[in-house]
């Protein structure tokens, strides 16, 4: 397979494409090398070509005649993920697709199908899974001090005016494809092989100028009594915790980038057997709990960082052969829940 950089090629140099892609890329020149990109604004190719000494072409048909080019690394609006992914697999190139990744679980499931035909990588630029705060999050989970987890509360909360691309339904925008995509990815990975009922509420308000939604509620119900209650608005003038997870044996909470979470032992607490007499004067049943109570603050962290640890795993897939991190049969039960939260709630 060989140990050279991954010599990459970049379809659209907007926010995710430059910021999230092409600045991580440039951050692990000895796994990775920007060989070309396209784009429509010329001034940006020329950027482009003057920071990485890539080549710059004005379509991504031309991209991909680029023989040199084995990624491609798709950040164009989201409408065009799906047809430019299976354009690049079937003209041989790996393919790195941004976040959502198709705006559609049939245009998904092409994906999927195109990579098995021809035999190429697709993944999917689900950074937020390597989000610090998130890998903690796991890892608590994961030594089950907490008990059994009832139900996670997942919020991005914030109240702001929009107005661009991703506010349009032509281009695949709103905040089910924007915003709500991270939080239900990660809950996907929280739930592992459960299958779940899925409630969506969304709906368009004033704030945006566009027509998608940018106010979206997705409750995902595990057969077991799991409940996962995601909420991504831009009309939270009082946001709540980021994250809140409710227990058996105590619970977390996410605020900021301070994780908190507080749990007892059940062996050190005596039998409480159910009794029917009164209480005395009428009270409450009431006992002190033996409580743990701990605390992480989550270093300073960039996009930057969570997209070159999804870049370091994808090069060791790429040129040391490890198992693909992030698979399209992951994704695609994410794709699920997006493409039930559609059909539940039209906008």
């Amino acid at each position: 397979m060989g140990t050279d950089p991954v010599r990459v090629g970049i379809a659209g140099l907007g926010r995710a494409g430059w910021g999230l892609h092409a600045l991580s890329l440039e951050q692990l020149p000895q796994q990775y090398r920007i060989v070309a990109v396209t784009d429509p604004e010329s001034s940006r190719r020329q950027e482009a070509q003057e920071r990485f000494g890539c080549r710059a072409y004005e379509t991504f048909e031309a991209l991909l005649e680029d023989e040199e080019v084995e990624l491609v690394v798709v950040a164009t609006p989201s409408v065009f993920h799906a047809e430019q992914s299976i354009a690049a697999m079937e003209a041989g190139k790996h393919v790195l697709c941004e976040k959502p990744f198709a705006t559609t679980l049939e245009d998904a499931d092409r994906m999927i199908e195109t990579g098995r035909k021809t035999g190429r990588i697709v993944t999917s630029a689900q950074n937020y899974r390597y989000a610090s705060d998130f890998l903690k999050v796991r890892e608590i989970l994961d030594s089950g001090v907490l008990g059994q987890v009832l139900t996670v509360k997942m919020n991005t909360h914030r109240f702001s005016r929009r107005w661009d691309w991703q506010t349009l339904k032509e281009f695949g925008g709103g905040e089910l494809n924007n915003t709500a995509v991270h939080l239900i990815d990660q809950a996907v990975l929280l739930l592992g092989d459960r299958e779940v009922e899925v409630f969506c509420h969304r709906m368009h308000t004033p704030l945006s100028s566009g027509d998608a939604e940018d106010h979206v509620k997705v409750v995902l119900k595990a057969k077991d009594g799991l409940l996962f209650d995601i909420e991504a608005t831009m009309a939270a003038a009082y946001p709540q915790e980021k994250l809140l997870i409710l227990a058996t044996q105590g619970g977390l909470r996410v605020r900021g980038s301070r994780i908190e979470w507080k749990y007892f032992d059940p062996s050190q607490l005596p039998p409480r057997p159910v009794d029917r007499r009164p209480t005395p004067d009428r009270s409450y049943n009431r006992e002190e709990l033996p409580w743990v109570e701990e605390q992480y603050d989550v270093p300073p962290e960039s996009f930057n960082l969570r997209n070159r640890r999804l870049y370091e795993d994808l090069y060791r897939t790429l040129r040391e052969g490890a198992p693909l991190a992030i698979t399209p049969e992951s994704v695609r039960k994410q794709m699920w829940i997006l493409q039930r939260c559609r059909e539940l709630a039209p906008v």
